[in-house]
C-alpha cells in the first residue's frame, strides 16, 4: 500500500509538467526527419528544387524501403532514446533537488527505497508511452509515404528490435539516477550521459563492445556495423549488473542521504 501511494504521487508530480510533453515533441521529430529523408531519396529532383538536397549530399547508401525505413526508426529509438531516457530520468530525480523538495522526501516515515522504485516506474511508464508514439507514428508515415516492402512480418520484427533496444536503454538509466541524486541536481547525471554515450562509441570499435554497456544498443541495433542477431550472455550479465547495482546505488544513496536544503 505504502509504494502504491508513493507511485500515484509520482505521477501526479507529472500532471502539470510541460516536461513530458516536450519530450514527446522531441521523439516525435525523428520519424517526421526520417520519413523526410525517404521522401528525398525518392524524389531527389523534386527535393533539389526544394532546396532540401545539397549539391554534396550523398544518399547512394540509403533506399527508400520499409526495410531501411525501420532500421533508421530502431536507429532512432535506441541511440537518440539512450540520451532523451537519460534526460527523462534526470528530471524525475534531479528535479527534487532543483526544486527544493528533497527535504520532503528525507522527511517522510517512508522507506526511501520507496521513492527511488516508485520513480523507476514512472519513467518505464514515461518511456514505453513515448516508444510506442514514434513507432506508430513511424508506421503512420511510412503508409502515407507508399514505401515498398511492406509485410507482416517484417514489422513484426521491426517492432521487436526497436522495443528491445528501448528495454536495453532502460537498464541503464538507475546508474543515471544515482548520478543525478549524488549530483543533486539535472547536470551531473546528463553529463555522465554524454560522457558514456561517447565512451561507448570508443568501445565499440573495440572488441569490448559487448562487455560495455553503453556500446550493447549501438552493437544490437547496427549503428556499428552490421545489426547482430541476438544479445550475447555476456551483455545480459552485464546489463543485468548495471540495471541491479544501479538501483542500490540509488537506494543507499537516498537512504543514507541527510537534509543539506
Amino acid at each position: 500500500m505504502t509504494f502504491a501511494r508513493v507511485l500515484a504521487t509520482e505521477f501526479l508530480k507529472l500532471r502539470r509538467s510541460k516536461v513530458t510533453w516536450l519530450t514527446l515533441a522531441a521523439l516525435s521529430l525523428g520519424p517526421l526527419a526520417i520519413a523526410l529523408m525517404m521522401w528525398i531519396v525518392r524524389e531527389p529532383g523534386r527535393a533539389a528544387q526544394l532546396g532540401l538536397l545539397g549539391k554534396k549530399a550523398d544518399l547512394s547508401g540509403l533506399t527508400a524501403t520499409w526495410p531501411a525505413y525501420f532500421s533508421m526508426l530502431t536507429l532512432m529509438v535506441g541511440i537518440g532514446g539512450m540520451l532523451l531516457l537519460s534526460f527523462i530520468v534526470a528530471y524525475i530525480f534531479g528535479r527534487e533537488y532543483a526544486e527544493g523538495t528533497a527535504k520532503n522526501l528525507l522527511a517522510l516515515p517512508v522507506g526511501r527505497q520507496w521513492f527511488v522504485l516508485a520513480k523507476l516506474v514512472v519513467a518505464a511508464v514515461w518511456w514505453t508511452l513515448l516508444v510506442v508514439a514514434a513507432l506508430a507514428e513511424g508506421l503512420a508515415l511510412g503508409a502515407a509515404l507508399g514505401l515498398p516492402g511492406f509485410s507482416t512480418a517484417l514489422v513484426m520484427t521491426a517492432v521487436h528490435d526497436a522495443l528491445l533496444a528501448a528495454a536495453i536503454a532502460y537498464l541503464l538509466v538507475p546508474v543515471v539516477a544515482w548520478i543525478a541524486m549524488l549530483g543533486h541536481g539535472y547536470l551531473p547525471p546528463l553529463g555522465f550521459a554524454l560522457a558514456m554515450l561517447a565512451l561507448g562509441n570508443v568501445f565499440s570499435k573495440t572488441g569490448w563492445a559487448s562487455w560495455f554497456p553503453w556500446s550493447i544498443v549501438p552493437l544490437y541495433i547496427g549503428a556499428i556495423g552490421q545489426p547482430v542477431t541476438g544479445i550475447a550472455s555476456s551483455s545480459v550479465v552485464v546489463l543485468a549488473l548495471t540495471f541491479c547495482a544501479g538501483i542500490a546505488a540509488a537506494i543507499a544513496q537516498l537512504r543514507w542521504s541527510d537534509n543539506v536544503q
